[in-house]
């Protein structure tokens, strides 16, 4: 018998000083058995990132055809392609060809750096691709705030994720490894 995902939940209040995006979501994360809890909450982090009206999750890590994260306009075309991890560069080559804009947040830096290293040439040519890497201990410090119930405030200034669960806050700066055109 397959394992079910793991439904999490998630009140996220976010002030976005550097977009001038201000607004209260209430999420719904389902985490797939073989996800993480570091990568769930990467997948929210990215959610805090881009975050806008229509910016929706996808089906799920084990979909091709969708991304972690997306938005779309009212005719189903994809304004903003987003992925979490380290996918393949086909994939993101075909996002690029789907998707006025992608955005990898990716996180791991030794393992990063081997998949970078790898693909750098191919990478280079998605001029609508831009990379944030969340380094280890930020990765671990994002971590520690998973709980199946989750009631996160999160303030981002000058790049800066400020995330705060009423018991602690943390800083957590993802560095931008390429920016897209």
């Amino acid at each position: 018998m397959a394992q079910k995902a793991t439904v999490y939940r998630a009140q996220l209040s976010i002030s976005d000083l550097d977009r001038h995006y201000y607004a209260d979501h209430t999420l719904t994360l389902a985490r797939h058995p073989s996800e993480s809890e570091g990568r769930l909450m990467a997948r929210l982090l990215a959610y805090a990132l881009f975050a806008a009206p229509d910016l929706a999750f996808g089906r799920g890590i084990s979909t091709d055809d969708e991304p972690d994260l997306w938005r779309r306009d009212p005719t189903g075309s994809i304004l903003h392609w987003i992925e979490v991890g380290l996918p393949d560069e086909r994939r993101l080559r075909r996002a690029a060809g789907r998707s006025e804009r992608v955005s990898l947040v990716a996180y791991g830096a030794r393992a990063f750096a081997l998949w970078h290293a790898r693909q750098r040439d191919d990478l280079a040519r998605l001029d609508r691709l831009d990379i944030r890497l969340l380094d280890d201990a930020q990765f671990e410090t994002l971590e520690g705030f998973a709980r199946r119930t989750m009631n996160l405030t999160c303030t981002i200034q000058e790049g800066i994720v400020w995330l705060g669960d009423g018991d602690r806050t943390a800083a957590i700066e993802l560095v931008t490894v390429t920016a897209a055109d």
